[in-house]
């Protein structure tokens, strides 16, 4: 019997999510929520890629196998591309299973950085997966995204000097890890912030996973 995957559903009028909860970064959209679980459940050979990187195993998985535990409404960024709602489930303590966690999203971020390594030089193809924006650009967006995603656990982003503010990736995402673990194991972040609404570590997690991860395979889609 194939043991259920736990999934939270964000559900706006024009575009749903479905996210595994104990994966974080597989996470697929679609026009609605049927159609968010069967891309989800048809990314499952490419997530499993990735849960080796972490040394797991991705069970087998099919849509009759999937438990919707949560249903959120979604909102303007649901509707633009991103599973931008929080869940309930995500509140509760991680520490327990931080080191798990982290494998995993070291495991999302080092498939971006191979395939975008991959890809360097490479002119991506344009059009509705990506539009016309290449890989530079695309690097740059991601540690964009993973300094906003520091500042949301209460840490200010790291700056590589003052001549040069934009800290390269590899710093931010050392901060976002000593981030993540100190909020997890309740102790105070370093250079911390005044973000009125933090998300919790298991958010986080799941929010840059799936970030580093739908950049890389729009690569890996737009490659020649």
């Amino acid at each position: 019997m194939t043991d259920p995957l736990r999934v939270v559903l964000e559900v706006a009028a024009k575009r749903s999510f479905a996210s595994a909860l104990d994966w974080p970064g597989w996470s697929r959209g679609g026009r609605s929520p049927t159609d968010a679980v069967a891309a989800l459940v048809a990314y499952a050979p490419r997530y499993a890629i990735v849960a080796a990187r972490a040394g797991l195993e991705l069970p087998a998985v099919s849509e009759t196998s999937v438990e919707t535990v949560e249903r959120l409404k979604g909102s303007g960024g649901t509707e633009f591309g991103v599973p931008g709602e929080p869940a309930a489930a995500e509140s509760a303590p991680l520490e327990a299973e931080l080191d798990r966690l982290l494998d995993l999203l070291q495991a999302a971020w080092a498939t971006f950085d191979d395939v975008a390594a991959r890809a360097a030089g490479v002119t991506l193809a344009t059009g509705p997966r990506g539009g016309g924006r290449q890989v530079p650009k695309i690097i740059d967006h991601v540690r964009g995204a993973e300094a906003a995603y520091l500042s949301k656990l209460g840490s200010k982003a790291p700056s590589a000097s003052e001549e040069d503010p934009a800290a390269p990736m590899a710093l931010v995402r050392a901060a976002f890890v000593d981030a993540l673990a100190a909020v997890a194991r309740g102790k105070l972040v370093a250079n911390p912030n005044r973000t009125r609404t933090p998300w919790s570590p298991r958010y986080a997690v799941r929010r840059s996973a799936w970030h580093s991860l739908d950049h890389a395979w729009e690569i890996e889609d737009r490659l020649p």
